[in-house]
């Protein structure tokens, strides 16, 4: 089984669960979310809201796949293009930090690394562009996964247990609806880390041992 990590285009938004493709929570303020719902415009609001954002920051998602099925995914931008955030009552978020919004992976194939994988690419990608920290506000309640319940807007708020398990600190307490947050030059795995490394030092030994007289920079 293969596992990959792809950026959320406009050509694979249509992927994701029909349920979050029609999901304006964050995109949207509560009043215009009410306004597009009564009049079944959320997913063209969504559409326009990712189009929006990849043309003015860029990068804006990421998809997970498990061979070829996509089992996972999420949304991260700039709070200012992300008109929920206002609404809670640990904002605002850091003016450094890139907000981690829509985030799930499906129920069938949690537990096995994939939320991690999503949090590590999103890293990986805001690091490479110079972004210090990535913020989300997290629900210290969540609803119980095996309960059914009917539809309630704190589902698309991750549960902050989850952030703290990847590597989010609390960097605003609250009994519901922490803010939390991820330094990224520490967000990098070790994995990486030594890839790195290795690279550096063969890549040296290279140069040395062909071009005795070069330096690297």
């Amino acid at each position: 089984m293969s596992r990959r990590v792809v950026g959320v285009t406009l050509d694979n938004l249509e992927q994701l669960p029909i349920k979050c493709r029609r999901c304006v929570y964050w995109e949207l303020a509560p009043h215009l979310k009410a306004q597009a719902e009564e009049f079944g415009e959320t997913e063209v609001e969504k559409e326009a809201w990712v189009s929006s954002v990849l043309l003015e920051w860029g990068s804006c998602g990421r998809i997970v796949y498990s061979d070829d099925l996509p089992v996972g995914f999420v949304f991260y931008a700039p709070p200012n293009a992300v008109p929920r955030s206002n609404a809670f009552p640990t904002s605002p978020p850091g003016p450094d930090a890139v907000l981690l919004t829509g985030f799930q992976v499906l129920p069938e194939f949690r537990g096995g690394g994939l939320g991690r994988m999503l949090v590590q690419a999103v890293a990986k990608d805001l690091t490479k562009r110079g972004v210090r920290a990535i913020e989300a506000f997290g629900d210290a309640q969540p609803p119980d996964p095996d309960v059914e319940t009917g539809p309630a807007e704190h589902s698309c708020v991750v549960p902050s247990a989850f952030l703290q398990s990847v590597g989010f600190k609390t960097v605003r307490p609250h009994p519901r609806w922490p803010r939390l947050r991820l330094e990224l030059r520490s967000a990098i795995s070790w994995k990486e880390d030594v890839e790195a490394a290795l690279e550096r030092l063969l890549g040296t030994v290279s140069i040395s041992t062909a071009e005795p007289s070069a330096a690297r920079a």
